[in-house]
């Protein structure tokens, strides 16, 4: 005999799970509500498109001059300005839309190979110090505290001179010297995690150690690693900028920011613009990665809780 009080609370159960949300749907809700994300994702969505059809969107060779065409003023002048250069030309007559737009290329190639580089590194010592402590993280600790001693940007100058200037040389020094954020949150985190229950399960059924690490671990720190990836691609796209205006960096006639900048200082007080643009789009490109970062945390941790 079947019990028919209780098809109703059936009904009613299978109601409640056929209208609540789906976790993509939970996930799509908190990015829309996360205003720094989306502010950050489009403004940095629009620099990586322009990056990325660069030789579509440039009027002009970036390395192309015109002595006769040197220093016209942007659109919005009333004088010298020509309708063909739309933000005008630099001091030797090259486009200066084309090569802002070809320096957002350099800032986000350095960016993404120095985190690529330095992501590596230090996560490798991170997950290692974490996962097996005693000496092997008395040595990584080590290895941070000596990193930690030793300042990015001198270094960067000693070993752009050293080797020469160039963007190899910019990007492979700037990775192996900005690991070590990623060392100590990837270290911090992996103590946490090699104590849960699902990674003391893994070890009591046999499982190898680097299965527990790839298959266990590192997924769970994935989410604390892109946070750290994005406020490393920021710094290091300023470091980049503050060397290349120095003359440490990215050589002339490649079109960098920071040396775009250092090239317009002798004019600030005649042609300002030389400075306010290249300085734009430095200050929005960090700007956006920080907000995307910002609201990635947001969103992550919200996702964890």
């Amino acid at each position: 005999m079947i019990d028919m009080s209780l098809s109703p609370l059936r009904g009613q159960q299978t109601a409640e799970e056929i209208l609540e949300p789906s976790p993509m749907s939970k996930l799509r809700r908190r990015i829309f509500k996360n205003h720094s994300f989306m502010i950050g994702a489009a403004i940095l969505i629009v620099i990586l498109v322009c990056a990325l059809v660069a030789p579509l969107l440039a009027p002009h060779d970036p390395y192309e001059l015109d002595l006769s065409k040197r220093l016209i003023n942007p659109f919005w002048h009333d004088k010298k300005t020509d309708a063909e250069f739309m933000l005008g030309t630099d001091k030797i007559g090259r486009d200066y839309l084309s090569r802002l737009i070809y320096g957002a290329q350099i800032s986000l190639l350095i960016g993404f190979s120095t985190i690529l580089i330095s992501g590596v590194i230090g996560t490798a010592l991170g997950v290692t110090a974490g996962y097996f402590g005693g000496r092997v993280d008395m040595m990584v600790n080590f290895i941070i505290n000596t990193r930690l001693a030793m300042p990015v940007f001198l270094v960067a100058m000693a070993a752009v001179v050293a080797f020469g200037a160039s963007l190899h040389v910019v990007i492979l020094v700037l990775g192996l010297f900005l690991w070590d954020r990623f060392a100590v949150v990837m270290r911090s985190i992996t103590m946490q995690a090699r104590d849960l229950d699902y990674v003391k399960a893994a070890r009591a059924i046999g499982c190898s150690t680097p299965h527990i690490i790839i298959r266990e671990i590192f997924p769970n720190v994935l989410s604390s690693l892109t946070v750290v990836a994005t406020v490393e691609m920021a710094n290091a796209i300023l470091l980049e900028a503050a060397l290349s205006f120095l003359g440490f960096g990215v050589q002339a006639p490649t079109p960098s920011w920071g040396l775009m900048l250092n090239e317009g200082r002798e004019y600030m007080f005649f042609s300002p613009w030389l400075l306010a643009l290249p300085g734009m789009g430095l200050f929005l490109l960090v700007l956006a990665i920080n907000l995307f970062g910002d609201g990635l945390r947001d969103v992550t941790l919200e996702r964890e809780r």
